[in-house]
């Protein structure tokens, strides 16, 4: 590993800006244990709760495929098909605490370099659960955890006080925060809901109650494809659906957008970017907005043999990342970091055809 991947975000040294998002890639200690194997700089864990958790009666993730000769979005395996996106309606973890507990001990003195963020999410409404939101928090620091990351983004969450629910609540993300903060002082990251017209003042709130950073994008609220012969979704549970997430290539340029808005609405704040990064071009982008961090989901997860975590993708991200370096001349990824910000601007800012245009308005006599 060079000395040029290495990047200090919120505080925390990572060998590398890497890191595998909060998902299945890393619902195990097996599985992280292989991802920093593999050369991962951090993992975010799959989100740990103290409430009873149970998925669905059937798939809980299927991946939507695209061909130039048939260039519609299916599930379908055809001939000549490329990854579009992917589409869940996973739960967070069934695992429970008492079990994530040694398992994360275990692999922060195994990997004492790499970044473990425990994920963790409760309820809102109650001095109960934001009592919730202290145990896990004191309890994942308290085996090593570098950073939390505060899950209020999930878009299917079957309890109405989790999740994307209560993300545009202010007075729930300050409540959060102030619960978190007063028991632990390690980095705290927030994962916002992308789908809020409000993300700006939900950043905000989140960065003046103590966020080191916000995450995004997490997946966006979709519903699957029907079958026009079948009548049947391409995910479904006795023929009934409900709201999921999607990810991958799909929401790329929808999560660039968040980034964008947040980073230029707080240029010396910390981003995480998340949301179709399949490659060094799609970090790119992330980081030329402003992210100093990228997580990646779904993109480690369809890579085959690697057991969902994304061995060949890691190291080929590494390699990229250092060319790029290389060729550029530049020392660290803080050199481009945030370039593109300042070109990002209104609609009336751009030039028009004609000198005359008054944006929209009927000029003055």
């Amino acid at each position: 590993m060079t000395n040029e991947l290495s990047t200090n975000f919120t505080g925390l040294v990572f060998v590398n800006p890497f890191v595998l998002a909060s998902a299945p890639p890393t619902e195990s200690k097996r599985k992280i244990l292989r991802a920093f194997e593999s050369g991962w700089g951090g993992v975010v864990t799959k989100t740990i709760g103290l409430h009873p958790v149970e998925n669905v009666a059937g798939p809980k993730t299927i991946y939507q495929r695209s061909s130039e000769a048939k260039p519609y979005v299916s599930r379908t395996k055809r001939a000549d098909t490329v990854s579009h996106s992917s589409w869940n309606w996973e739960l967070i973890s069934d695992q429970p605490l008492d079990q994530w507990l040694p398992d994360l001990e275990e692999i922060k003195k195994t990997y004492p370099d790499r970044m473990l963020i425990a994920s963790i999410m409760a309820g809102a409404g109650s001095d109960e659960e934001m009592d919730n939101w202290r145990k896990l928090a004191t309890a994942c620091v308290g085996v090593g955890c570098d950073a939390l990351e505060l899950n209020l983004s999930c878009p299917h969450m079957d309890r109405k006080d989790m999740g994307a629910n209560v993300a545009n609540d202010q007075d729930i993300i300050k409540s959060i925060l102030k619960a978190v903060t007063e028991v632990v002082s390690v980095p705290i990251w927030v994962k916002l809901t992308p789908s809020t017209s409000t993300l700006v003042e939900a950043a905000a709130v989140a960065y003046a109650s103590g966020a080191a950073s916000i995450s995004l994008c997490n997946t966006f609220p979709s519903i699957p494809l029907m079958d026009p012969e079948t009548l049947k979704f391409e995910v479904e549970v006795d023929g009934l659906v409900t709201s999921g997430g999607q990810g991958g290539l799909a929401i790329l340029n929808q999560a660039l957008q968040r980034v964008s808005d947040i980073s230029r609405a707080f240029p010396d704040r910390s981003i995480s970017g998340i949301g179709g990064i399949k490659g060094f071009h799609e970090a790119f982008n992330f980081i030329v907005h402003g992210a100093g961090n990228l997580q990646v989901c779904t993109a480690a997860m369809e890579e085959k043999g690697s057991g969902g975590v994304g061995v060949k993708l890691i190291q080929e991200l590494k390699d990229d990342l250092s060319d790029y370096l290389r060729r550029k001349g530049y020392s660290s990824i803080e050199e481009f970091r945030g370039i593109a910000r300042n070109r990002v601007v209104e609609h009336s800012q751009i030039r028009r055809k004609s000198e005359d245009y008054n944006g929209g308005y009927v000029k003055s006599a």
